[in-house]
């Protein structure tokens, strides 16, 4: 495996794992679409729900995928990113809201 070098740790980047799992979730959710459904009409909804499934689990692989493959593997990560594109087109940097106790 390749270390990911970020931080001293022993992460390993598993972003293409991910991104396999979609692309099975998906061609096995395009198939079970194209061949329909046969049998009986009482489980016709257990089936829809199976292949909507299928599509949404593709979806969040896929999304998974793409932020481990870009580097984001944290909250804070985010933050920085947010933080750096409003830096970029000029816009000023937003202060953290400060939690006040009532007491």
């Amino acid at each position: 495996m390749v270390e990911n070098g970020s931080g001293g740790g022993n992460e390993t980047q598993w972003w293409w794992w991910w991104a396999m799992a979609s692309m099975a979730q998906l061609g096995w959710g395009v198939s079970a679409y194209k061949r329909g459904y046969a049998g009986d009409s009482r489980l016709m909804p257990l089936k829809a729900f199976a292949v909507a499934s299928l599509f949404l689990g593709s979806a969040a692989s896929a999304s998974i995928a793409s932020l481990q493959a870009s580097g984001i593997h944290k909250v804070q990560d985010f933050v920085d990113l947010g933080a750096n594109i409003r830096t970029g087109i000029g816009a000023p940097p937003r202060v953290a809201k400060e939690k006040v106790d009532d007491r």
